[in-house]
């Protein structure tokens, strides 16, 4: 694959920009700033950046509980990201959603989802609003270009009822949606290998009529290339794809995890195969100069440091706005 040193830097800053932007919540976490929990996304990275720079604009993601990595790969501000976890009215949600609940809808971002394969449907839904507004488009006759949607989840929402009605009706109507699986072998904390009889999951996908690969997801070039040609699918009207991203997180499943269910070494085989120092040989490997690599990493340090100070400065949330973009109907003063 041939990318210009630009496009490589830039999938290199996002790389370095989700990791440090992990480690800099969860040292903030721990010294009070941010309140709740935190499901780092340290080492999937090449997950999210990969399947994202594949995307334009106005196509959209739905994200999961661990989908800090998705919105910085989709173009979202750190400063909004960390004043929401530290649960400040500058937030992208005004302090109230935390880091659950992120959208930025400017960016395609429709939303973090607590709910195992609660995106999934979400992005179907926004597929088929694309195919019918392609599709009453003057330009339809010409083809008109079709947007397209890419869900995130993890290798245990594949178990979930809302995944495999998703995929039926998407492969159904041949939709223009990517599913991409971030598999990283543990649903919380039970094994891939306990969740399912199969150890192959993008197989799933013959059932609904749509291609399924395994990439090597802490391979940031391999996932863009597998995203790239389902996204090409997508645009032409053919249908969607389904990824299956084989990757590792190297945290717990939530900051404070006792991991009981893994050992160190294991652990420490997956950091062997960590996406960011592999992806810096790359550049080096392809000519890139090491100044340029190490004015990236000064620069996003920079970012980071600049997103604490605008989440400490910013005011937090008011109790009095807490209804505030709620929308419902109410009964005796309820919002429901």
């Amino acid at each position: 694959m041939t990318l210009s040193t630009d496009r490589l830097l830039e999938l290199y800053r996002q790389l370095v920009l989700i990791r440090q932007f992990e480690l800099r919540a969860i040292d903030e976490r721990r010294q009070g700033l941010i309140p709740g929990f935190i499901h780092p996304y340290i080492g999937e990275e090449a997950c999210a950046v990969g399947a994202c720079a594949a995307l334009n604009r106005d196509d959209v993601i739905t994200s999961t509980h661990r989908g800090h990595g998705h919105l910085i790969a989709k173009g979202g501000d750190v400063r909004y990201m960390m004043a929401e976890l530290a649960a400040r009215e500058a937030g992208y949600c005004r302090g109230k959603g935390g880091s659950l609940h992120m959208t930025d809808f400017d960016l395609g971002i429709l939303g973090a989802n607590g709910i195992v394969a609660g995106g999934i449907p979400m992005a179907v839904g926004a597929a088929l609003a694309f195919k019918m507004q392609a599709a009453a488009s003057p330009n339809a006759r010409d083809g008109a270009r079709l947007r397209v949607a890419l869900a995130f989840f993890g290798d245990g929402a594949t178990n979930e009822g809302a995944f495999h009605e998703a995929l039926n009706l998407a492969g159904l109507w041949r939709l223009p949606v990517v599913f991409f699986c971030e598999n990283n072998q543990y649903g919380e904390g039970t094994p891939q290998h306990k969740q399912a009889p199969i150890t192959q999951l993008s197989k799933r996908a013959e059932s609904y009529a749509m291609p399924g690969v395994t990439v090597d997801g802490n391979d940031v070039l391999a996932v863009y290339e597998a995203t790239q040609q389902a996204v090409e699918r997508a645009r032409r009207g053919d249908g969607p794809s389904f990824i299956e991203g084989v990757t590792y997180r190297y945290r717990g499943h939530y900051e404070g995890d006792p991991q009981v269910y893994r050992s160190r070494e294991e652990v420490e085989r997956w950091q062997a195969r960590d996406p960011i120092p592999r992806f810096r040989r790359v550049l080096v490997e392809r000519g890139v100069a090491e100044g340029a690599i190490e004015e990236v990493e000064g620069q996003v340090m920079a970012l980071i440091e600049e997103a604490v100070a605008f989440a400490r400065s910013a005011p937090p949330a008011r109790v009095e706005d807490a209804l505030h973009g709620v929308y419902g109907d109410t009964h005796n003063g309820a919002v429901f």
